[in-house]
């Protein structure tokens, strides 16, 4: 299949891909498209920014127009599960788009917002929802939602669904589900935990891989740069003052690294936003268009975001921090060198990343090449990194506060004592209740060694937890998922970094983004 009219789609699916401009569809479009408009189960492996969205929208769009029938009051046709918010966002807008010329309501549902609104959007039955886990159990529970009238059900991202702790959520949610339905799963990886779940749940599915598991992205040039911890700050400003890098999403392993680059760029002139499991609804939809319509140019992220955000002209990608979980890198760097475009992906390594980075070199079977520092950069002594440090860590922050210490008389997290996460109901993530969608995972503390730890494990604790703090040798990780129905998210321990080394090598020739084709 060459153009999109080869495949025999709705003329108002056609009409609305002919107003977009869409002509050619992508790999993983033109094989999983097919197989879906026949109604078969579908397993789908792609990395990001390959179209996988279009891979299952198109088709059910199309199979919608085929029958004239209504959605059931309180109810759906088509469930989507996603995540994270964001993802959820982008996957309804990438429907209403598809479906602009179709009579099909599409609504989307996730946690961080009052869950009223949704109860009365869900009133009257939508056709097409979109879902993260956490907010579409609440629903159920409060019986203003049924999964009684699902037609199609669609898990995308489904790796991550399961690194973020979501798997007895998932499990919960298919038990809802009519027995008789079309299930689509799409992941950008396929380890053997996704494996099992597609046995599970899928029935003689196709399966479709266009690229080979866990692999980085063709057109992302990769680079890594040894520094130690103290050097890391200054060097990244360094780098931001190229002014080809147009557009640059930075991520960290923790919640308040990523608060802490945001005020050190700013006190350097660079103006930037952070996006994270602590900030709200609102503050991350205003900092992701700040970033979209190029207000502001640097976006520091932790992995919620790796496959949330879906943001033209990502020019540069910016591992502050590695990743301790290997595939996070492929995400990481698939934000950028997006529908056809270059990329450059600038990781930073100090001397106990070392182990990660070898993790990832080992996962996408390649190696990452060394670059030395940018020319004019005179790194910081480790003297005057710890002076940094200190006078950072001593600076006040709100009302006298230290950076990362919260105000008196509120939760870790910075919730009031006695009150839910996320505004909702009493027990959504009280005592015993769920953490939120989307949020990174928090260290294990069972002192297994370096791996994942396994899934299913209860989480425990009241509320939100405060981020794990650096102890025992150990670094930083970020808080847990929100709204994770039970279930340890899968992290795996790590040694705290550690100042050390420098590197000298190649001078970094920066990348200008081409043409997108």
């Amino acid at each position: 299949m060459t153009q999109f009219t080869d495949f025999g789609l709705a003329q108002p699916v056609l009409r609305a891909l002919a107003e977009a401009g869409y002509q050619n569809p992508t790999p993983i479009q033109a094989q999983a498209i097919p197989p879906a408009m026949e109604g078969r189960d579908l397993c789908g492996i792609a990395q990001t920014g390959t179209g996988k969205t279009a891979a299952f929208a198109l088709p059910i769009l199309h199979r919608l127009s085929l029958e004239n029938r209504r959605a059931p009051r309180r109810g759906c046709r088509v469930l989507v599960l996603s995540p994270t918010r964001e993802l959820a966002n982008q996957i309804a807008e990438s429907f209403s788009d598809y479906g602009r010329h179709l009579p099909y309501t599409t609504t989307v549902v996730f946690g961080g917002v009052t869950i009223g609104r949704q109860e009365r959007a869900l009133a009257p039955g939508v056709d097409i929802l979109v879902a993260t886990p956490g907010r579409l159990i609440d629903l159920v529970d409060r019986r203003s939602l049924t999964l009684e009238g699902v037609e199609i059900l669609v898990l995308d991202e489904a790796d991550q669904m399961l690194d973020l702790g979501f798997i007895h959520a998932l499990k919960r949610i298919v038990k809802m589900l009519p027995q008789q339905r079309q299930s689509l799963f799409f992941s950008a990886t396929m380890p053997k935990n996704i494996a099992g779940l597609a046995d599970q749940y899928l029935r003689n599915p196709v399966q479709v891989a266009v690229t080979p598991v866990a692999t980085t992205a063709e057109r992302v040039e990769q680079q890594v740069i040894f520094a130690h911890t103290g050097a890391k700050q200054a060097l990244l400003a360094h780098i931001l003052r190229d002014p080809k890098i147009e557009r640059v999403l930075v991520f960290t392993r923790t919640k308040h690294g990523a608060d802490r680059v945001v005020r050190g760029l700013e006190k350097v002139g660079t103006p930037a936003s952070a996006i994270h499991g602590n900030k709200s609804q609102p503050q991350r939809e205003r900092a992701l268009a700040s970033f979209k319509d190029g207000t502001c140019r640097v976006l520091v992220a932790t992995d919620i975001a790796a496959r949330g955000i879906d943001v033209e002209a990502v020019s540069h990608v910016v591992n502050f921090d590695l990743p301790n979980v290997p595939e996070s890198y492929v995400h990481r760097i698939g934000r950028t060198a997006r529908a056809g475009a270059n990329g450059l992906a600038i990781s930073f390594c100090n001397d106990e990343e070392r182990a990660y980075l070898r993790d990832i070199e080992r996962l996408t079977r390649q190696k990452v090449p060394v670059a030395g520092f940018p020319e004019g950069f005179t790194p910081p002594t480790r003297q005057e990194a710890a002076e940094i440090a200190d006078s950072e860590e001593r600076r006040p922050g709100p009302r006298g506060q230290r950076p990362g210490q919260r105000p008196q008389g509120q939760r870790p997290g910075g919730q009031r004592q006695g009150r839910p996460f996320g505004g909702g109901r009493p027990g959504e993530a009280g005592r015993g209740g769920r953490p939120s969608e989307g949020r990174p995972a928090g260290r294990p503390q069972d002192g297994r060694p370096a791996g994942r730890p396994p899934e299913g494990r209860p989480q425990e604790g009241r509320g939100e937890r405060r981020d794990a703090r650096p102890s025992g040798g150990r670094p930083e990780q970020n808080a847990r998922p929100e709204r994770a129905s039970e279930g340890r998210p899968q992290q795996r321990p790590g040694n705290r970094p550690r100042s050390g080394g420098g590197g000298e090598g190649r001078t970094i020739g920066w990348l200008e983004r081409a043409p997108r084709s």
